[in-house]
């Protein structure tokens, strides 16, 4: 029997067989073998195939999407980028800016005072003392798997979020900032909102905090978090802002009009 070269298969075929390749390994390996193999893996039908195959889309899905391979791979590499977001692992991940007070505690929820967290799912917080406590993290976000086309091309939304509640019985202030930074730690776009104030004999309820950043510079390499606060009694002991559930995601929504790709990703994350 002769043998037949794997190019000569109809292209619906090898359209399906490159479906079933890991993204990375038809990027890195698969496209430079041959223009040809090149142009398909570069077609947005295989993308498409590719993101349903996952689940990313349905088969009714409609939304306009400005490139499918980058919406692929945001797609594969969302998650929240914050570790031990809800104090499972007491302090771990968190840098200690400011340890006002007591310093820093975790406690379990509700708390006394407090009330239960609209998740169930979320069983502890951090919570301050009767001076300024914050805590942050740095991402990296080379380290979590982007690369630098993927930011500055596409520029998808960042999404942040928080939650704070304050004891029934205790005034408190709670802070929050996030920059957007570049490889040298220049600020490229921040959220830093007036801090927020709750007085004493309050119904303790969570308030979520969110921001989304859009249409940012290009540049963008590391994503800077910051939170905390103190109460306002000066009780010694935590009657300051409780904090839970925080995250950062990056979406796959992107920039309404991206900057023209001209690359392929060189060196990606393994």
């Amino acid at each position: 029997m002769a043998l037949v070269s794997i190019n000569e298969l109809p292209e619906n075929i090898l359209l399906e067989v490159f479906t079933h390749v890991p993204a990375r390994q038809l990027l890195l390996h698969c496209r430079p073998v041959c223009s040809f193999w090149r142009d398909l893996i570069d077609l947005v039908t295989l993308w498409k195939r590719k993101c349903l195959r996952e689940g990313f889309i349905t088969e009714d899905w409609d939304q306009p999407v400005a490139d499918w391979k980058a919406f692929f791979f945001l797609c594969s590499l969302r998650r929240n980028l914050l570790r031990n977001p809800c104090a499972e692992e007491d302090m771990t991940s968190w840098q200690i800016d400011s340890n006002g007070g007591n310093q820093w505690r975790v406690e379990s929820l509700p708390g006394d005072h407090g009330t239960d967290f609209p998740d169930s799912k979320v069983k502890k917080y951090f919570v301050t003392s009767f001076e300024m406590c914050l805590k942050s993290q740095l991402v990296d976000l080379k380290a979590e798997g982007y690369w630098d086309e993927l930011l500055d091309t596409f520029r998808p939304e960042i999404e942040v979020k928080d939650w704070f509640a304050a004891r029934a019985d205790c005034g408190c202030t709670y802070h929050i900032r996030v920059h957007l930074v570049s490889d040298n730690y220049i600020v490229l776009a921040s959220f830093e909102p007036p801090p927020v104030t709750i007085h004493q004999w309050n119904n303790a309820k969570w308030t979520e905090v969110s921001h989304t950043f859009s249409d940012y510079p290009p540049g963008v390499r590391h994503i800077l978090f910051q939170h905390g606060g103190k109460d306002t009694q000066f009780w010694a002991g935590w009657y300051g802002p409780r904090i839970t559930n925080s995250s950062i995601i990056i979406s796959p929504k992107m920039t309404r009009d991206p900057a023209p790709s001209t690359a392929q990703p060189e060196t990606m994350q393994g």
